[in-house]
């Protein structure tokens, strides 16, 4: 493998963090740990995975027993629903690369070019979830005898707007009091207008806490911060109050519009639903 791929990064979607986790849930009561194959695109060093799916497997001592013509079906019926994923390594549960994985790995090296190996530990081992990644390069001397040695690369959580909204919706579940709620369910649109709201006033005011406190000495200043808070304060709109009342009900004029036809839609959906019934009868 070339040393440019070890400058790979991978960015991984919550959705297959989820899989991983049922998946696990889900295995055999013999089975230790679960492996399946990562799905995504890989341009310009950034390696994105958006799905996955699990591959029933067992391990021995000596060998490794995987179900490959199960494996190749499924990926064949996700790319006849999503042409865009393609094979870009696999998974598996685990805080640690176990001698296995140098024979699974080169199953998934015969199926894309430069596989990655991901791992997320489902044990909770140190009290947290980890998640790491890795890429596989060769090792040895010419006309010698080879091997691979699994190199740790970059590994990071990204997001689309609907997982993160996913995302706080599922964290309103996590509490440790006797009523905490079990599920929960998406708020109106002004309901979330004004918890964005107050979220927004609580994040300024910490923003405003750290200025004081710097420009106090109470604090040492932070180069990066102050970089992030520069491009924070340019990237907002300059406006009057007018424009931005003017721009604000225009916005919610247009909501309301939607809101109507959809709401129309529903009930013409309904009338023909019932007329249908009427004649049918």
């Amino acid at each position: 493998m070339a040393l440019n791929h070890l400058n790979l990064t991978v960015k991984i979607h919550p959705v297959v963090l989820f899989q991983i986790v049922d998946a696990y849930e889900r295995r055999n009561a013999d089975s230790h740990r679960v492996i399946g194959t990562l799905l995504g695109t890989c341009e310009k060093g950034i390696v994105e995975v958006t799905n996955c799916f699990c591959v029933p497997h067992k391990e021995y001592a000596d060998q490794v027993e995987a179900e490959l013509s199960y494996a190749m079906d499924v990926y064949d019926l996700n790319r006849r629903v999503n042409s865009s994923e393609n094979i870009v390594g696999w998974w598996a549960t685990g805080n640690e690369v176990t001698n296995h994985s140098s024979v699974i790995h080169e199953y998934y090296s015969r199926e894309c070019n430069n596989p990655i190996h991901v791992t997320l530990d489902t044990s909770l081992h140190g009290g947290r979830m980890g998640l790491k990644a890795y890429v596989c390069v060769s090792l040895g001397v010419p006309n010698g005898k080879q091997g691979c040695m699994f190199t740790p690369i970059p590994v990071e959580v990204a997001c689309y707007d609907p997982e993160v909204y996913g995302l706080q919706l599922c964290s309103k579940t996590i509490s440790t009091g006797p009523n905490r709620p079990r599920s929960v369910h998406p708020m109106l649109d002004l309901a979330q207008v004004s918890e964005a709201g107050s979220k927004m006033s609580v994040l300024l005011e910490q923003v405003l806490a750290y200025v004081e406190d710097v420009l106090a000495d109470r604090i040492p200043a932070d180069n990066a911060v102050g970089r992030s808070l520069l491009d924070l304060v340019n990237s907002v709109p300059h406006m009057t109050n007018e424009q931005f009342s003017e721009m604000f009900n225009s916005n919610v004029k247009d909501l309301l519009m939607v809101v109507t036809l959809s709401q129309l839609l529903k009930t013409q959906l309904q009338l023909n639903e019932k007329l249908t019934l009427l004649t049918s009868v």
